[in-house]
């Protein structure tokens, strides 16, 4: 089975209950799945913020950030992918952060899963990528990670 890449915005929403948590939850039971390790600090600086909103409480936010910690996703170092992402980021003008699970899913043939309906959009307007390579959570179903 190929791998799933997810970001922070589908990884977020499975401790966090918000637009799509069910889509995102749903994905949890298709194996495996990846990010880079750009994920840890991403989804803490995002418990921060809904801390800092007053969307959650600090316990809460702790606990979500504890319940991050036991996800089974793989997390692949970044180094390897400063080029490609940056590449990905000029090419599509959009930052460079989003795109490092972008080049993660494109230099292993994975597809990406995120929630960014504004990445998802640049990725399929541009003539360079191949546009299936990105799902927005939406699309996604639980049972193989293919588009409806």
């Amino acid at each position: 089975m190929t791998r799933l890449v997810v970001d922070a915005s589908v990884a977020v929403k499975w401790v966090v209950t918000e637009d799509g948590t069910a889509e995102a939850v749903s994905l949890l039971s298709v194996r495996p799945l990846a990010a880079p390790d750009l994920l840890i600090a991403e989804c803490a600086n995002i418990l921060w913020k809904k801390v800092a909103r007053a969307e959650l409480t600090p316990e809460e936010g702790l606990l979500a950030a504890r319940l991050l910690q036991r996800s089974e996703v793989e997390l692949y170092p970044m180094r390897a992918l400063l080029e490609p992402a940056a590449r990905l980021a000029m090419d599509l003008d959009h930052p460079a952060y989003d795109c490092v699970y972008l080049a993660l899913a494109l230099e292993n043939g994975w597809r990406f899963v995120t929630a960014d309906m504004r990445l998802v959009g640049k990725v399929r307007q541009s003539s360079s990528l191949a546009g299936d390579a990105i799902l927005s959570l939406a699309e996604v179903t639980a049972s193989n990670g293919e588009r409806h």
